[in-house]
């Protein structure tokens, strides 16, 4: 199953605040390019009938059936690439780019 964070689920929520979408829910898409590297896209949106729902740290997460194959078992964070510079990641262990974090 999809998990998230508690650094992802905070700035979800600090995101929904800023752009006046709470209550919406978490809509994750995600394709695969030709390389068979994964592409991810994520933004806030209306549940629809078809729709698979989840909810990971509180927050309620979307997406169509047909994403479940590439989310399943990744984890979506939010960390410092860089001092002062944060992003939203994807760790996916069915993404041929995918490290594993290296445990301190």
């Amino acid at each position: 199953m999809f998990k998230l964070t508690a650094a992802a689920a905070e700035q979800v929520i600090k995101a929904a605040n800023q752009g006046g979408t709470e209550g919406m829910s978490l809509r994750l898409a995600a394709a695969q390019q030709p390389d068979g590297s994964i592409d991810y896209r994520m933004g806030f949106d209306e549940l629809t009938e078809d729709d698979i729902r989840m909810t990971c740290e509180g927050i309620d997460i979307v997406m169509t059936p047909e994403q479940v194959p590439l989310l399943d078992q990744a984890t979506m964070d939010f960390v410092e690439i860089e001092p002062g510079q944060f992003h939203f990641i994807f760790l996916n262990p069915k993404d041929p780019n995918y490290k594993p974090p290296i445990e301190d």
